[in-house]
């Protein structure tokens, strides 16, 4: 891992002792069992190095969209003509561009990423990632949840290291295709090795035996955010089945994953409406107003502590490799998720901090209250 300035001290590692916590029920075969779990804990730093990394990989999309009206309103002709250039240049060019110093770039920015939300991983079961690399097989790591921007999930950059073997070393985040349309950033999320969530890059990924994480709620969880209740999350699973249908037809195992303290990393403002609703569907991206540190208007988040829990391997039916792919087995698969979810959640709530009890899915949103030890169901429409 790339590291430099001060606050360069490795994550601590250790085997965490003690009891067992509750089983999991299903194939899964338990998370509980505390002696297994591999703790990696980074200090958290929010010094100036820290918080330049952070701004060089999250905070182009306010200069993007500070320079539009800039341009548009402010800008001479010939500021206009350059910037209209650099915008041009960067989509005709690879996404990848410049290759490996780019790389280079996005590793160091990932190295102060980890200091400044002070990444800290807690994978339960690691001899069990182990067994599926050496299998060679390809992994997908449903995150969870989306929240306002799921930045946690960098915790699968390969150049941290905090998964073993081949799964670790060729990792990646897939996010919405409509951030490589936008020049610029289309280059900063490729050198910090994410690719775009379609069908074709799932497929080729688990054939080729790649693992990969994405968010399954995606853009229909920030729809669903309430500004009213900042520590509620949000978590749109009943319908998202898609991806339980590919890990059958390939026979991928599917590793739920948690990520705490998203919430609060933003304020934000959102429209409502359907309009709002087939739009951010359509291109990948909801309309928000968001705010962070320092309270700037599309800046980087609040400096808060990362904590992302990866539960064991869901282990599909083999001999349904290559064969047609019933929809109650995607139902019957796609229960054992949700329910391997929760209790991943539930082992994990008080060591992070939540106490949020009796948790239910519920017309096809899971709405955690983190304030008051609450749940709230929600239909499946937007706020009103």
């Amino acid at each position: 891992m790339t590291t430099t300035g001060d606050a360069c001290e490795s994550p601590s590692t250790e085997k965490e002792g003690g009891g067992s916590g509750s089983g999991v029920v299903g194939t899964a075969r338990g998370g509980g069992d505390r002696s297994k779990w591999k703790i990696a804990d980074t200090p958290q730093d929010a010094g100036i190095l820290p918080t330049v990394g952070v701004t060089l990989w999250l905070g182009w999309n306010g200069f993007l969209l500070y320079t539009i009206p800039y341009a548009i309103f402010l800008a001479g002709k010939w500021q206009r003509a350059v910037i209209l250039g650099f915008a041009i240049l960067s989509l005709a060019l690879p996404a990848n561009f410049p290759g490996a110093l780019g790389y280079r770039m996005g590793d160091w920015m990932m190295s102060q990423a980890e200091k400044y939300f002070g990444l800290k991983t807690v994978i339960e079961d690691e001899d069990d990632l182990i067994r599926h690399s050496e299998r060679n097989k390809s992994l997908i790591f449903a995150f969870n949840p989306h929240d306002v921007l799921p930045y946690s999930v960098f915790c699968f950059n390969p150049s941290l290291r905090r998964l073993p073997g081949k799964i670790g070393k060729d990792g990646c985040a897939l996010m919405t295709s409509a951030v490589f349309g936008i020049p610029f950033i289309r280059h900063v999320y490729s050198w910090v090795r994410c690719l775009p969530v379609d069908k074709r890059t799932f497929l080729r990924r688990l054939h080729d035996g790649q693992s990969f994480a994405f968010s399954p709620g995606g853009v229909q969880e920030v729809l669903l955010l309430n500004p009213a209740k900042p520590h509620e999350l949000v978590l749109y699973l009943k319908q998202r089945k898609g991806f339980i249908k590919l890990a059958l037809t390939t026979g991928s195992p599917v590793v739920p994953v948690f990520a705490f303290n998203l919430d609060g990393s933003y304020g934000y403002w959102l429209p409502r409406g359907p309009f709002v609703e087939k739009i951010s569907r359509a291109v990948g991206i909801a309309p928000l107003v968001f705010w962070g540190r320092w309270g700037i208007p599309f800046g980087i988040p609040h400096p808060r502590k990362s904590h992302v829990v990866i539960g064991r391997a869901i282990d599909m039916p083999k001999n349904t490799e290559g064969e047609n792919v019933t929809q109650e087995l995607v139902d019957e698969w796609h229960a054992v998720f949700l329910e391997e979810l929760e209790l991943l959640f539930e082992r994990h709530k008080n060591e992070a901090g939540h106490f949020a009890d009796d948790d239910v899915i519920l017309n096809d949103v899971l709405v955690i209250s983190l304030s008051s030890h609450t749940t709230y169901a929600l239909q499946n429409k937007a706020w009103s």
